[in-house]
């Protein structure tokens, strides 16, 4: 079997799970929000009847109805600041006529000066909202072509064109209504809203909230059906859930991704997240590439590489917790900013850590802003706790960040962008022998002859590898398929360019330069 058609052990239901709890920040809400939804969505489709086969549309509808928020996020915080807070505050609002065009006014130009947040409440006013609507548009697209990516079919993706209709007609498209609007979509409408008011004020609340949209936003036959059992439908909302077991119970969604697959699903995850920031798009993949290529001139295996490759893809999931506001700010940032922003490896920490063949992933990506010095985020490792993995990742993602343009900076040149880097190598913040791979693979090699640290060839460094987790020679020999006097003559090579005397001695060089954090040889 090709290695790309090879199980990768991954489902896609436990990728989106992931995903869903980025989304749930881009809302305003803690995570879980569009689990916990999309679990009373299910709940109240299974009270009405609703068929068994269509859980599986329920699932991917409910996991990516929202993630189209990443499309217009410049656009919102264009008109109301901070897109998180807007969106977090907008499920108290009926999102109709008056009441909603109060709370856009409210608003509108939130963190701007008075006279701008006139102007931009004058507009909104003059123009009924049409940037608003096109941007509520995008989102739908946006949200679709995202599911098409992931091999979806219809019975996903034309429910989430749907996403900001409404049971009146009021909603986006206008001419969809009643029960045009598909049974998923209507489910998820109202369980997105009561999971919040259940979860802050509880079951009354959730209650009082369908009741007082009903007819309006929602389907009166589910608010009726939901009323009525609400207690059943919402469960316990303090109990802590374990959904990679309920997700492992649902029969629709055991469809496991191959490795070519779930490349595919993650350069499309990166490049929704680079969305978030007009200057990022195509950022993450940049990085991801950059990274990959760094790490074969530096000689690591093929596992390693796919790794890197797929946590450089990932690295920036967390930004999905920023603001715009942050994100795209022209100027320095104050300290509260800053520190927020220092958040977001956390985050990706956090979104990345279940199952394991994603954690592993998640455990390279959330380095690209570890130093060797200690002064990186959110971890603050010092050199030796970095793993070659993760140093190459902070070398790609610092070099790419450098030669895109930001809001407060144009892009720099490859030559800035270099003498930067070296700068960073010099202060101690950056790993000399992986900025220099990475700025090979970048092209601005300068004739210098790359590999691992101390010169080693890629082959030794595999043999390093090896001799540091407890291989002897002959050991060595039969794995890597050469002779024992070949072998022999790979450890004196290694041993005179690292300066040790013995296997100790290689094997702390081995660890303080991050060789041995990410795959075991003995095992490839």
């Amino acid at each position: 079997m090709e290695a790309e058609q090879r199980d990768s052990g991954l489902r896609l239901t436990e990728l989106l799970a992931a995903f869903s709890l980025a989304t749930d920040l881009g809302l305003g809400q803690p995570m879980e929000h569009v689990l916990r939804s999309w679990a009373i969505a299910t709940r109240l489709g299974d009270h009405l009847g609703v068929e068994p086969e269509s859980r599986g549309a329920m699932y991917y509808v409910a996991t990516l109805a929202w993630v189209g928020c990443v499309a217009d996020t410049p656009e919102v915080a264009a008109w109301f600041g901070d897109d998180i807070a807007f969106r977090g505050d907008s499920y108290q609002v009926d999102f109709s006529g008056l009441p909603m065009l109060g709370f856009m006014l409210r608003h509108v130009g939130t963190g701007s000066p008075g006279l701008q947040r006139f102007r931009l409440a004058a507009n909104l006013v003059g123009t009924g909202g049409q940037g608003i609507k096109q941007g509520l548009i995008s989102h739908c697209l946006t949200t679709a072509q995202m599911a098409e990516r992931l091999g979806l079919g219809a019975d996903v993706r034309d429910p989430l064109l749907q996403m900001f209709t409404r049971w009146d007609g009021q909603g986006v498209p206008s001419d969809v209504s009643g029960d045009a609007i598909a049974l998923s979509m209507r489910l998820f409408h109202l369980a997105d809203i009561v999971e919040v008011f259940h979860r802050t004020a509880g079951v009354d609340a959730a209650i009082a909230v369908a009741r007082e949209r009903r007819g309006k936003q929602l389907d009166p036959n589910l608010v009726d059906a939901f009323c009525s059992q609400a207690h059943d439908i919402l469960g316990d909302g303090s109990a802590e859930v374990d959904w990679r077991l309920i997700l492992a119970d649902e029969p629709a969604l055991q469809r496991t991704l191959s490795e070519q697959e779930l490349d595919a699903a993650l350069e499309a995850v990166a490049d929704f997240t680079d969305l978030r920031s007009p200057v990022r798009a195509g950022h993450s993949r940049a990085v991801a590439d950059l990274a990959a290529r760094a790490a074969v001139r530096t000689g690591l295996g093929a596992p390693d590489v796919v790794t890197l490759r797929r946590a450089g893809l990932l690295h920036d999931i967390g930004l999905h917790g920023i603001p715009a506001t942050i994100l795209d700010k022209a100027g320095p940032l104050s300290a509260a900013e800053s520190e927020r922003m220092r958040m977001h490896t956390y985050y990706t920490e956090r979104m990345l850590a279940h199952p394991p063949a994603l954690a592993r992933i998640g455990a390279v990506a959330t380095m690209a802003q570890e130093r060797c010095d200690g002064s990186g985020h959110h971890r603050g490792l010092l050199g030796p706790a970095i793993p070659l993995t993760g140093r190459l990742l902070a070398a790609a993602c610092a070099y790419c960040t450098l030669t895109e343009p930001r809001s407060h900076r144009p892009a720099m040149t490859a030559k800035q962008a270099m003498a930067e880097l070296h700068a960073d190598v010099r202060a101690g913040r950056l790993d000399s022998d992986a900025v220099d791979n990475v700025l090979s693979a970048a092209g601005q090699s300068h004739g210098k002859r790359h590999g691992g640290p101390a010169g080693l060839t890629p082959r030794e460094l595999q043999v390093l590898q090896l001799i540091a987790r407890g291989a002897s020679v002959r050991r060595v020999s039969q794995h890597l398929q050469i002779t024992a006097k070949t072998a022999e003559t790979y450890v004196e090579r290694i041993y005179a360019k690292t300066g040790a005397c013995s296997r100790a001695t290689v094997t702390l060089f081995a660890m303080k330069n991050g060789l041995l954090g990410s795959f075991d040889p003995l095992d490839s």
